[in-house]
């Protein structure tokens, strides 16, 4: 909570403001009653006309005043509610992008949209309300009984008795709903996490013709949503007709007991008549609570979901030894018996791993799903750091260097590419920020995706549709080929990114890009790929069975050979 409300800081002098003219607005409300019944007593009961008017000019006046102030103040409280939103937003997303693939793995997205959308303009709210109306209620409350003291403290007395009860039953409210409304959030979490899958997957849903399957889900997870909200509201409703009826019996106690006392001259008309005023004040500003309760419920368990996330500790940071200096220059990559498992699980994905691989070589990267090999990949950059071993890269360790230093000298095309929605050029330039246009053409050329680009409409102005669904699977990949290839990496990294290739066009791709680079990791199922490759990597359950040429591992592997005759037939191996 205090890490949220942090940000309200930078606002505190116009939050001030706003305050303080709430507080006009408060003392208006509260004197009206009190002069009301100076105009009863002094000018109608004595039919004094000159009373009435002095007495009815300071009301209009006052309320006059109360106008000015109220608009002021809607403007300064909209001033602080929308620049902490804005300020929290963006806190939130730099936090989200310092987050390592382990600290993410602990926050779905439907979880962190829903903070950025639902939870933060929930806070923005209560803040905008809080200084509007929101801090008048409990204020009113407190004035009216005590101006009715000032007025009359026989017939006040019956707020000694109501008020006190009230709150202890209000807080009580409070407590339950503030866990009531955190299940709300999740259940809204559930319904994004459906919406996102269902929007995501809708061409394999029809493909699959799963619609009455996905409408399932969905209803399933919104009548959720539906019922925690209503049994949510219904118990906070719940709470306003009891207040309400607390307060109405105080107020028929007053005008019986105020009766009696104006029948034995003990108490004024105008007494009575300022005293249920401020009575029926009171019993609104009360009625109002059910409405704070509510937004400070929210408000609360979604402070307390934004604040987890910002509280969250990096996991993966720049060492105290890394330099600023230091960056990859040649680009050797050296494994030292190297272990690694998610930090999901204690199940090693990659066990005991060591090869180097030289400055300019190709490495070919091969064997079975869940064998290691995208994992290994996820290593080098440091998206996750090792259990077990070290990595070095030009012969020093990989945690020697800065994050930002490492991976900028860094191309890496992951297995599933994705797009962003907006131009192709804007698209490649990514990669590199600044790039040139003679840059973005000559990385779409080695990535043989430039003549397919000049045969669109627009070209390289072409809009991409979101993730890419306006292109087929290999203009996709070869355009996030481009978009590393622009960055001139010494460590270029293809994780089975040429697998939408035919043979000819991966030939000459791996040629072309062969001529700007240092060091090539490819991840492939292809062994036509593996062969022109320098040396190739056989995993297997996370170990490393053979590295060597195409030839050697035909010698000396056996689940290197069925690999070879799935893909090429028997007569190959006879041959070879």
């Amino acid at each position: 909570m205090k890490t949220v409300f942090s940000y309200l800081k930078p606002y505190k002098l116009p939050a001030i403001v706003a305050f303080l003219l709430m507080l006009v607005e408060l003392a208006v409300e509260l004197l009206l009653p009190f002069f009301l019944g100076k105009m009863i007593n002094d000018g109608v009961i004595n039919q004094d006309l000159n009373n009435i008017v002095m007495w009815g000019s300071i009301m209009i006046g006052l309320a006059l005043f109360s106008f000015i102030s109220g608009i002021i103040n809607s403007f300064y409280s909209s001033h602080v509610s929308w620049g902490f939103a804005h300020d929290l937003r963006e806190r939130l997303f730099r936090k989200i992008q310092e987050f390592s693939f382990a600290n993410l793995n602990r926050f779905p997205t439907s979880h962190l949209m829903t903070l950025f959308t639902n939870d933060v303009r929930q806070i923005q709210n209560t803040i905008f309300m809080g200084l509007r109306i929101m801090a008048k209620a409990p204020l009113i409350t407190i004035g009216g009984v005590i101006m009715a003291f000032i007025v009359n403290p026989k017939l006040a007395v019956i707020f000694i008795i109501t008020v006190p009860l009230l709150i202890v039953f209000l807080l009580w409210v409070l407590k339950i709903a503030s866990k009531m409304f955190n299940r709300v959030q999740n259940s809204i979490d559930h319904v994004n996490r459906v919406m996102q899958e269902n929007l995501a997957g809708m061409r394999l849903i029809k493909a699959f013709f799963r619609r009455d399957h996905e409408e399932n889900r969905f209803t399933d997870s919104n009548t959720n949503l539906r019922d925690t909200t209503r049994k949510t509201f219904r118990f906070v409703e719940a709470s306003t007709p009891i207040l309400l009826f607390v307060m109405n019996l105080s107020i028929i106690f007053i005008l019986w007991f105020g009766n009696i006392q104006s029948v034995a001259g003990t108490a004024e008309v105008g007494d009575v008549v300022a005293i249920v005023n401020y009575a029926m004040r009171v019993a609104m500003a009360i009625s109002m609570f059910s409405f704070i309760i509510m937004a400070i419920s929210r408000t609360k368990a979604s402070a307390e979901r934004i604040s987890e996330v910002l509280e969250e500790k990096v996991d993966l940071l720049d060492s105290e030894d890394a330099t600023e200096e230091q960056s990859v220059t040649n680009g050797k990559v050296e494994f030292k018996d190297v272990s690694f498992h998610y930090p999901t699980s204690r199940e090693p994905v990659i066990r005991n791993l060591s090869f180097t691989v030289q400055p300019g070589e190709k490495l070919a990267i091969i064997g079975a799903t869940g064998s290691g090999k995208s994992s290994l990949f996820q290593l080098i950059p440091r998206l996750y750091d090792v259990t077990g071993g070290a990595i070095f890269i030009d012969d020093k360790p990989i945690t020697s260097y800065k994050l930002d230093a490492l991976r900028k000298t860094i191309g890496y095309v992951p297995q599933s590419p994705l797009l962003f929605s907006g131009p192709i050029i804007d698209n490649i330039s990514w990669g590199k920020e600044n790039a040139t246009q003679e840059q973005i053409i000559k990385a779409a050329k080695d990535a043989q995706i430039h003549e397919t680009i000049m045969e669109l409409p627009n070209q390289y102005q072409t809009e991409i549709g979101q993730k890419g669904v306006n292109l087929s699977g290999g203009q996709k990949q070869r355009i996030s080929i481009a978009r590393a290839l622009i960055r001139k990496p010494k460590i270029l990294m293809l994780d089975d990114s040429t697998s939408a290739l035919d043979l000819a066009t991966e030939a000459k791709l791996l040629d072309a890009i062969q001529d700007d680079l240092n060091t090539l990791f490819i991840i492939t199922q292809k062994v036509s790929t593996a062969m022109n490759a320098d040396r190739i990597l056989l995993l297997d359950e996370g170990k490393m069975l053979y590295i060597g040429t195409h030839e050697e591992l035909l010698l000396k592997s056996e689940l290197y050979r069925k690999i070879v005759e799935s893909q090429f037939g028997k007569e190959y191996l006879n041959v070879h």
